[in-house]
């Protein structure tokens, strides 16, 4: 059995989250045999609490400890593999690990997963990406420079050979004139 839930989920104080927690499984759920049960607790060294948990005669029921009260809710669909949870008003103190808890017999591997959920008060301020820019823009420039250099070594180089040729055509030309002319001279006495 797989868990699927994101390792980190950022909120803003106040505002409601989901935390998606979804599971693989090669059986379908036995609503007789099938657990499955969140829990918080602040940090790793700390005392897990149990917000939500699944009982087979009661079925989803939450566990409301005096921090939580009312505002954790199941928003999954058992039929599809989901077991998110929605916190509602989410709070600083909320911050701390998440664990999905999921057994489904006879799958024999229990599965769990964790996320970290950071709350903050107000948001990050925003990426400057002006050096980000500049350095684009200065290699996209000295790319560009050399590209440039290169075409004009290229056209300087093929019209230095081109003149060569024609030089060198013009001289070739000018001695078979010469000595054509030569020829000529000598055949006529």
């Amino acid at each position: 059995m797989d868990v699927i839930v994101p390792t980190k989920i950022n909120v803003m104080n106040g505002s409601d989250i989901k935390i998606p927690c979804t599971f693989t499984s090669c059986y379908k759920i036995d609503a007789n045999k099938f657990v499955m049960n969140w829990t918080y607790h602040e940090s790793v060294n700390d005392t897990e609490r149990v917000l939500l948990a699944y009982y087979k005669k009661k079925g989803m029921v939450a566990l409301r400890p005096d921090r939580f009260a009312d505002r954790v809710q199941f928003a999954g669909n058992l039929e599809k593999n989901d077991v998110s949870i929605t916190l509602l008003d989410v709070q600083e103190e909320d911050e701390g690990i998440y664990n999905c808890y999921v057994i489904n017999p006879p799958d024999r591997i229990h599965g769990r997963g964790a996320v970290k959920l950071n709350v903050f008060t107000e948001l990050p301020p925003p990426r400057d990406s002006t050096i980000a820019v500049a350095i684009g823009a200065s290699v996209g420039g000295v790319l560009a420079l050399l590209i440039l250099s290169m075409v004009v070594v290229k056209f300087l180089r093929h019209h230095l050979k081109r003149d060569l040729s024609s030089e060198e055509k013009m001289e070739e030309e000018g001695k078979l004139e010469a000595e054509g002319a030569a020829e000529e001279g000598t055949k006529q006495p």
